[in-house]
């Protein structure tokens, strides 16, 4: 199975990603198959060369099966070849529990009958 993902590169603290095309079962830093372009994080988000990759590659790896990770994927909806992704999002777990919101039900039923 192939995977579109980065490749760290770079000092410490000042990382520098390649975009590639690697098996899968290849260690992050390791061997790939092609490199088609990079990502600085350091630069501005304004800043062109922040993303660079080559797209007729890239649509030749995605036609080939290659799965690109979550990043690459957000890459990809900027670059307008893929549809944007949301992350799931649960906004009932950060909601207050049972005995809170009971608590405060009972706060605002005070509050109206002082007013």
């Amino acid at each position: 199975m192939l995977r579109i993902r980065m490749s760290r590169g770079g000092t410490k603290k000042r990382p520098f990603y390649k975009i590639v095309v690697a098996d899968a079962r290849a260690p992050r830093d390791g061997r790939f198959i092609e490199r088609i372009g990079h990502y600085n994080p350091l630069l501005p988000k304004d800043n062109p060369e922040r993303v660079k990759f080559d797209l007729d590659r890239m649509k030749h790896w995605l036609g080939n099966g290659a799965q690109p990770s979550e990043r690459i994927e957000r890459f990809l909806a900027e670059a307008g070849l893929a549809e944007k992704k949301t992350k799931f999002n649960d906004p009932k777990k950060s909601s207050p529990r049972k005995k809170a919101q009971e608590r405060m039900a009972a706060e605002k039923k005070g509050e109206e009958a002082a007013a």
